[in-house]
């Protein structure tokens, strides 16, 4: 694949999951178990969506055809979005929200790490700036999963079954493909597959201080880096989206 051409569809997967999981996250506004934590996972949405526009942003820039991140927020198709499956599964209880919060962040945390390193000072920059709010992002969430897992029986169950629930969709996460081989090549971007093993470190000390037992990696859901998506992405698209396809281009 061509450097600019793979370029774009990487920008594209950082920009998306985190939009996507951004967006998951701001359903829980007015409906999470106490008022603390609805400012608190409001603020991580908000913090997801800033990165966005900074992925997207830089995504366009490199396509070169004057789209922005609006343009490619709310104007692509569910088959153009490039996030992982992880990140748009529904947000379920307490417990699975901050299940899948944890797979994602302790990913998400790792690669940013080592983004700070690409050879692209623009990715570079944006990175470290991420960086900074996803380890908040990390410890919240990890603290969490400790919290309900070496909780009471009926959090612990809870939390069990939520990390069972999405193990299967965390494989993907380390799934390399033509994209990732560009970017390795350029030194733009790590080797996904190089960030299992400190995941999965990161991961088993977790769960086993939780009192949680860990699947073996195994079969793992993917598609989602190249469109292929869940049938819940339509539907997260279809509330993102529904301003700006009923009145496009509306400003406030």
């Amino acid at each position: 694949m061509a450097g600019q051409d793979a370029l774009f569809e990487y920008l594209l997967r950082l920009g998306d999951n985190a939009l996507i999981l951004g967006h998951r996250l701001s359903e829980w506004c007015g409906h999470s178990p106490a008022l603390e934590e609805d400012l608190a996972l409001s603020n991580v949405a908000l913090d997801l969506i800033g990165q966005t526009q900074l992925w997207l942003n830089l995504a366009g820039e490199v396509e070169g055809k004057g789209r922005d991140a609006d343009k490619l927020a709310y104007l692509r198709d569910a088959r153009d979005f490039r996030n992982v499956l992880l990140v748009e599964q529904p947000n379920g209880d307490f417990a699975m929200t901050m299940a899948r919060q944890f797979y994602f962040d302790a990913w998400h945390y790792l690669l940013l790490r080592e983004l700070t390193g690409s050879t692209d000072s623009r990715i570079a920059e944006t990175a470290a700036k991420a960086l900074k709010e996803v380890t908040y992002h990390l410890e919240r969430s990890q603290e969490w999963v400790l919290r309900l897992g070496d909780g009471t029986e009926e959090s612990h169950r809870r939390m069990q079954a939520a990390i069972d629930d999405l193990w299967v969709y965390t494989g993907e996460l380390f799934e390399a493909d033509a994209v990732d081989a560009a970017i390795i090549r350029e030194g733009l971007g790590p080797d996904p597959a190089a960030l299992r093993e400190p995941w999965l470190g990161l991961v088993r000390a977790t769960a086993e201080e939780a009192t949680l037992s860990l699947q073996q990696p195994g079969w793992a859901q993917k598609g989602g880096k190249q469109g292929l998506h869940s049938e819940h992405l339509g539907y997260i698209l279809a509330d993102l989206q529904f301003l700006q396809r009923a009145y496009p281009n509306a400003t406030w």
